[in-house]
């Protein structure tokens, strides 16, 4: 196994596209670099966990736990993951994280595994498990519940979702995502959820955009990427969803674009690209700003740190 060890570039130029005003500034790194991360935020900090690293001239799996405060442009490092996870969920709720799923270690393993994060009480405990093992799947808040939906299984793709309410502390399952896949976005916005992009046997390049009603617990077509990828990071800010960053193979590419669906209208807007194209990156909206971390530069096992935050 071949893999490369990138570190963040110190100049990003912004490009201008899309609204005026917005553009991609640098911020600071991530103390490791990494791929395949897991990101999510409180809507004060930043908070990272899993994903793919290098320990010397190996692969490694860190169990390494971050916080970045933008306030700071700071990083602080909390209390490690019991396990080391690879394609791992992570989710804040109610003053907690949620790390969700994953393969073990440096494995294509898929565990169902949910370890939680008290942050006052600085302490790990095991929280229910997943029905389903996975891996490479994606997860959102939405209504105060935990949507666990896609991944890798032991046995390949599927569409299972799950639902986690603090209040029973119990997973639930509601109807299957229509097209099974991994390396997606899954991203609450509105009243809905929107499920964007992806890989499966055939293609890195999913163009499909799939939308859940969780009241009524169906789902329907949305509009299609206007990029197909995979690999990808996506956040929702003042009622659209933002597809960020990406990979694909045949040919091998990384890719530096970012679209904006407006959910409503069921349109795409192309937004200004990063600096550095990547995959296997996290995005979090802090005060109404997108941070967007780490992530391979090129195709495959390659590694990051890179922050990068667009202010649309």
């Amino acid at each position: 196994m071949s893999f490369r060890a990138i570190p963040v570039i110190a100049a990003l130029v912004a490009v201008l596209a899309g609204p005026a005003a917005a553009q991609w500034t640098p911020a600071a790194p991530l103390p490791d670099l990494r791929t395949e991360v897991s990101v999510t935020g409180d809507g004060q900090r930043l908070f990272l966990a899993g994903g793919y690293g290098v320990s010397g001239d190996q692969l490694a799996a860190p169990r390494a736990v971050y916080a970045y405060d933008p306030g700071a442009d700071a990083w602080e490092r909390l209390t490690d993951l019991p396990q080391g996870l690879n394609h791992t969920a992570l989710v804040h709720l109610d003053g907690a994280l949620f790390v969700i799923g994953g393969q073990v270690e440096t494995s294509s393993d898929p565990v169902a595994t949910v370890w939680i994060y008290d942050i006052a009480g600085d302490r790990w405990r095991e929280g229910p498990p997943l029905a389903h093992p996975r891996g490479a799947h994606a997860a959102t808040l939405h209504a105060g519940r935990i949507h666990v939906i896609g991944g890798v299984g032991p046995n390949g793709n599927i569409a299972a979702h799950e639902i986690y309410d603090p209040a029973s502390n119990q997973w639930t399952a509601a109807a299957d995502m229509p097209t099974p896949r991994d390396h997606h976005a899954v991203v609450s916005v509105g009243d809905r959820i929107v499920v964007l992009a992806g890989r499966d046997q055939q293609t890195t390049r999913m163009q499909v955009n799939e939308i859940y009603d969780p009241a009524t617990d169906r789902w329907q077509a949305g509009a299609d990427l206007p990029t197909g990828r995979s690999g990808v990071a996506g956040v929702a800010l003042d009622g659209y969803v933002y597809l960020i960053g990406g990979e694909g193979f045949n040919p091998a590419t990384t890719f530096a674009e970012v679209e904006r669906y407006d959910p409503v209208a069921d349109t795409w807007q192309t937004m200004p690209p990063l600096g550095i194209a990547r995959h296997g990156l996290g995005a979090a909206v802090i005060d109404g700003r997108i941070h967007v971390v780490s992530g391979g530069p090129e195709a495959g096992f390659t590694f990051g740190n890179a922050q990068e935050v667009l202010v649309p």
